[in-house]
């Protein structure tokens, strides 16, 4: 005799049986279950939430006022000269710095770079 023979060759688990589906009437709707939001899910949501709005209101935020600034009067920049050295020459009480921070408020600039043959609103200091 072999030993295939003297194992117990059978399976060892059994089929699963079938199922018979209802069709037509006798299907039964049940509600979808209901969603629940884990604590992760109401932080995520939290959070999404408190970013969109502090968006929009960075967003519709007034920029920097310039009430308190009035206009003295127009300069024309000439060739080859900088925004420091029209800051030095116009607002000769302030020092350079603070001259060109108060010449960029009145023109609305971004940046210190100025060309030739550009008009600049000096303001009234003092």
């Amino acid at each position: 005799m072999s030993a295939a023979v003297a194992w117990d060759l059978a399976p060892t688990s059994t089929r699963p049986q079938l199922r018979l589906v209802p069709t037509g009437d006798a299907v039964v709707c049940r509600p979808a279950p209901r969603v629940r939001l884990t604590r992760r899910g109401r932080l995520s949501i939290t959070l999404t939430v408190l970013a969109v709005v502090t968006w929009v209101a960075f967003l519709l935020a007034p920029g920097p006022s310039v009430q308190g600034l009035t206009i003295d009067h127009a300069v024309t920049v000439s060739a080859g000269q900088t925004l420091s050295e029209v800051a030095q020459t116009q607002l000769p009480q302030l020092p350079v710095n603070q001259g060109i921070v108060q010449i960029q408020v009145a023109n609305n600039l971004s940046t210190a770079d100025v060309h030739a043959g550009q008009s600049l609103l000096i303001p009234r200091v003092g």
